[in-house]
């Protein structure tokens, strides 16, 4: 029997007496990123205790969206879930499975919201998608009420451009500008999918992985989602006050060119950088210097050759 096979895909689905939006709430895509379980089953066991009333519309909770990569406590089962997420006619591993029943599930929905979490020890962050805009990348049109959403999730931090520069970086590995469909398989995960059967959806990152109040984060979140689109009583949270945001785009990632290209300290994501200063050092000796003012993002000391070894941003005043 393969290591997998005594495994089952497990949602909970609470609906309303009233019309309303269609909520999910996924945790756990990446099975290291436990706060996301934990939160999704304080809110489950609430429901169940009839402490907490799903009024209008409905919601859905998949506290352990990867089975195998949570069995394992590693990020991935096979292979990292939050790529290439596209119902497979031919599955070629677990996730591709994950993602046949996963993809269907998303498309019955109207909102996701994604709990994760991340390595190194930063402040909680939202990532949100594009502009509402016709083009062939990530067309969208709910630009207004996702980033309302995301200003009522209890984090003061916000980061978009995601698909678009993670494009940008395929691209230029592959040294084909027109390899539209490879970046757009390989950069889609849960919220990019969500997006394109015409949802919205955003990514909380709720602190790093073993934070005891990252669980609280995406708890606190969940709550605040539930009132804030209506599906339960009670006030409806305000946003966070514009002065207090933090509003940052992605714009640029860097490879490693070498598995021996090494930083030249322990970078942590928001980590600020100057235009000019010293990031690391090539297997050549020569040395990586920030292109610009900025925040570094997802730094990746144990990336391979030729893959995403670090991501810069730029502040957003238009957020």
């Amino acid at each position: 029997m393969n290591s997998s096979d005594h495994l089952q895909y497990i949602s909970h689905q609470y609906s309303g007496q009233l019309p309303g939006p269609r909520l999910i709430v996924t945790g756990a895509v990446h099975g290291n990123e436990t706060c996301g379980t934990k939160a999704i089953r304080r809110v489950l066991a609430m429901l169940d205790e009839g402490s907490l009333l799903i009024r209008r519309g409905s919601l859905t909770l998949v506290p352990v969206t990867n089975p195998l990569a949570y069995a394992k406590g590693e990020r991935a089962g096979e292979r990292n879930l939050n790529r290439n997420l596209f119902p497979q006619e031919v599955p070629q591993d677990f996730e591709d499975r994950i993602a046949n029943w996963l993809c269907p599930l998303l498309a019955r929905h109207d909102v996701l919201l994604d709990l994760h979490s991340f390595n190194a020890h930063s402040e909680p962050f939202v990532m949100v998608g594009p502009r509402n805009n016709d083009g062939p990348l990530e067309p969208f049109r709910h630009e207004q009420q996702e980033r309302a959403l995301a200003r009522r999730l209890g984090v003061r931090r916000f980061v978009d451009g995601w698909l678009r520069t993670y494009g940008a970086g395929v691209q230029r590995r592959l040294r084909q500008q027109s390899e539209l469909q490879t970046v757009l398989r390989y950069g889609m995960g849960t919220t990019e999918y969500m997006r394109s059967t015409g949802g919205y959806a955003l990514t909380l990152e709720c602190g790093q992985h073993d934070d005891p109040q990252a669980p609280e984060v995406g708890y606190r979140a969940i709550l605040n989602t539930l009132a804030f689109l209506g599906l339960i009583d009670g006030p409806v949270p305000e946003p966070i006050a514009a002065e207090q945001m933090e509003a940052l785009s992605m714009a640029a990632v860097v490879d490693k060119q070498q598995a021996d290209d090494v930083f030249s300290r322990p970078w942590a994501s928001f980590d600020p950088v100057r235009a000019g200063q010293q990031i690391g050092v090539r297997a050549d000796g020569s040395v990586e210097l920030a292109a610009f003012d900025g925040r570094i993002l997802f730094p990746d000391a144990a990336a391979g050759a030729n893959c995403e070894w670090y991501y810069l941003c730029r502040s957003n005043p238009d957020f």
